[in-house]
């Protein structure tokens, strides 16, 4: 365990820990839960620990609808981790005694019109090239399993193997776990890496204070590319995707309103409606390349209910209850950063882009992995964050 010490000037130096995660969304939550699990004494950087993205994700496990062109590799990874979900979420809920909203509820792929028809074949012909399970049905069926669809729905899969969490709950699970292990909480930002003998020592933190550690794990989500002191050659490539959302609540006069995760390509654009057991419909979600903004815009909440519309129309007779956005972590490959840098003692989580949810089982066991023997699990070695070479420009813009 790292030493301390008094330092002279503004800050002062105070005990660490084995590791020290920079970041307290789910990625940085289940680093620290499976590294004190291992033994290690861990420590979160975090003004506000359970929050992040995941207060706006929707929350769908979907490692088959999910799949796009390009992306075998990160199907791998993704599978892994959803074949991993029952288990995680079991032992999470009784470490932490707080229930997910996990539920194996399969997911809906429907297609409105004849050019959205021919892509969700595409994926079908792709999804059955990768030995995925799926299942092709005529609209007639699509209507059958989901009456609220609308009447011109054209087609559709079934994919029974792409299931919800909501990861609000998770999130709150996750935060309970790492206190009941013992996991340490600085409620502060990271300010800057702190770097000595050729090696990453921990960081100077936002009340003043600089914070040792034997290991770093820098799991900030789309402002990991911000943190000063980082050699410039290792700013991780992520930057910031912006996503609106919308909740809505089905009142029981209309329940069942939809049964399992309904998505669609409408106008293009992609589209799904996420039910949860509590009666909250999640709508989602916009895609845009906007630096840190996290307004929510008219035009992004009417597009969304007026696709939804489209797709299920008696869902403009729910209230609306909540508009939100967030910031989707993205890397040039659509794909994580995981494992050791360069840098002794600095490791990457991040970059999760559109999976962090799903992703969080595998993430959280490689990690730990990586952080007691210093050796990658094979699963996550195509991600390691030396693939993309000398890191690419990250946008500079100022939060909003």
């Amino acid at each position: 365990m790292c030493a301390s010490g008094n330092a002279s000037g503004a800050s002062t130096r105070t005990s660490g820990s084995d590791v020290l995660v920079i970041g307290g969304g789910i990625i940085g939550l289940v680093t620290a839960w499976r590294a004190a699990q291992r033994g290690l004494t861990v420590t979160v950087a975090d003004p506000a620990p359970g929050g992040g993205a995941a207060q706006v994700a929707a929350g769908m496990l979907a490692a088959v609808t999910e799949l796009h062109y390009g992306e075998q590799t990160l199907l791998g990874l993704n599978l892994a981790s959803a074949a991993r979900y029952p288990a995680f979420v079991g032992e999470l809920e009784e470490a932490s005694g707080r229930d997910t909203g996990f539920r194996s509820c399969g997911t809906l792929a429907v297609a409105l019109d004849s050019d959205d028809r021919a892509h969700l074949r595409e994926l079908h012909a792709l999804q059955e090239r990768s030995v995925l399970e799926s299942v092709w049905l005529t609209g007639r069926e699509c209507r059958r399993l989901e009456p609220m669809l609308a009447p011109g729905v054209r087609g559709g899969l079934r994919v029974d193997g792409d299931h919800q969490v909501d990861p609000r709950r998770l999130a709150s699970a996750l935060l309970t776990a790492c206190e009941r292990a013992g996991v340490a909480f600085r409620r502060t930002t990271a300010e800057r890496l702190t770097v000595g003998g050729g090696r990453a020592t921990g960081a100077a933190l936002g009340d003043g204070t600089e914070f040792a550690a034997d290991q770093v794990v820098l799991a900030a989500g789309s402002l990991s590319g911000r943190l000063a002191g980082l050699p410039p050659e290792l700013v991780p490539p992520v930057r910031p995707v912006k996503g609106q959302v919308l909740r809505l609540t089905v009142p029981p006069a209309y329940a069942p309103f939809l049964s399992r995760t309904v998505r669609a390509v409408v106008r293009g654009g992609h589209l799904y409606l996420v039910p949860r057991e509590n009666g909250e419909l999640v709508v989602g979600a916009t895609s845009e390349e906007m630096g840190w903004d996290t307004t929510v815009t008219a035009g992004g909440v009417y597009e969304l209910l007026r696709d939804a519309h489209e797709l299920v129309p008696g869902i403009t007779e729910l209230p609306l209850t909540e508009t939100r956005a967030g910031l989707r972590p993205a890397s040039p490959d659509n794909a994580p950063l995981l494992g050791p840098t360069a840098l002794p003692g600095l490791l990457l989580a991040t970059g999760h882009h559109r999976n962090g949810v799903l992703l969080t089982p595998v993430t959280g066991d490689a990690m730990a992995d990586v952080l007691t023997t210093g050796e990658l699990p094979e699963p996550a070695r195509p991600f390691a964050p030396g693939r993309f070479g000398p890191a690419a420009p990250v946008l500079q813009e100022q939060p909003v």
